[in-house]
């Protein structure tokens, strides 16, 4: 098998949409969800080859999971199957027209025992980049050790790793957080934070020109910031670039800033320069934002220019 430009390494859930309070009851829709599946997804859409490797439990469940990363073209060959564990569930209510309320269903998840043998096989395939999120090690001290392996691997093996901080506060503190993936940035070429992030891969408190620049000197190549409605930054040892969001109607934030990182290493892979890949990243999260669900609206290559000739304003979230 061709190896991947994309690997991503995580836990994929299914997602159980209501376009209402779920205590009032009403149909649920089903969905695919998790950041680095998300990213799989967008990065495949655009015409790359990317694989996404975690369990999932010998359920029904996993089973929907695996139909919808193969019907996107996401290569899922060194996915294992759990018989023991149960596929991760989340529960979206919306309350209002721009609120949105998640509850999980994910302890003793079949994606929450990720372990380093089910990566050893994957990660020798090859890959061009790994792509790594702070979610992954906050599900258990298996994952935790899994995600730091496969990061270690990956640089010895001379493979990009791109990490998004992604801090789920519900999956542990900011402290606990800050000491696992601190270092793990050191084995990163792409970090990836919003603006309150930035200090879980740097001193407590610190501000963004301290962390990025003690980044920078670790050896992280390109350090980006995501501002919400005014866009993002990218710091690289050449200065920083700024791209404006999009203009567009904001329908469901879920899932952008996943968005925008696909776009970003849609544009690596293509060889673009740094202000092609924030502009390709900022087209991906307007896409995202005015479709619901977290990776549906996302767009193929060809249409891409669908949003030619909007102005800057929108949001990333």
């Amino acid at each position: 098998m061709t190896a991947p430009d994309l690997l991503t390494v995580g836990e994929a859930l299914v997602s159980l949409r209501s376009a209402g309070p779920l205590a009032a009851g009403g149909p649920l829709t089903m969905h695919l969800a998790g950041a680095e599946s998300n990213v799989a997804v967008g990065v495949a859409r655009l015409g790359h080859r990317a694989a996404w490797v975690g369990r999932l439990g010998a359920d029904e469940l996993g089973e929907y999971a695996l139909r919808q990363l193969r019907a996107e073209g996401v290569a899922v060959d060194g996915v294992v199957r759990d018989p023991r564990r149960p596929t991760g569930l989340m529960l979206l209510e919306r309350r209002t027209a721009d609120l949105t309320r998640v509850q999980y269903h994910r302890a003793g998840s079949a994606g929450s025992a990720l372990d380093v043998e089910d990566l050893r096989g994957p990660l020798a395939a090859g890959a061009r980049m790994l792509h790594l999120t702070g979610i992954t090690p906050a599900l258990s001290d298996t994952a935790r050790a899994a995600t730091r392996w496969a990061a270690e691997a990956a640089v010895a093996a001379g493979v990009a790793v791109c990490l998004d901080v992604n801090h789920r506060d519900r999956l542990w503190s900011r402290d606990t957080a800050r000491e696992v993936l601190t270092p793990l940035a050191g084995y990163a070429s792409i970090v990836v934070a919003s603006t309150d992030e930035l200090d879980l891969v740097g001193e407590p408190g610190a501000d963004e020109t301290t962390v990025v620049a003690d980044l920078l000197r670790r050896g992280v190549e390109t350090v980006l910031v995501k501002l919400g409605a005014d866009g993002a930054r990218a710091h690289t040892p050449d200065g920083v670039r700024h791209a404006e969001a999009l203009t567009v109607t904001a329908v469901d934030t879920v899932g952008a800033g996943d968005a925008f990182t696909a776009g970003y290493l849609s544009g690596w892979f293509d060889g673009l320069d740094p202000a092609g890949r924030l502009r390709r990243a900022a087209t991906l999260g307007a896409f995202a934002v005015s479709s619901p669900g977290d990776w549906e609206g996302l767009p193929r290559r060809a249409e891409l220019s669908l949003l030619d000739g909007h102005e800057a304003g929108s949001v990333i979230r």
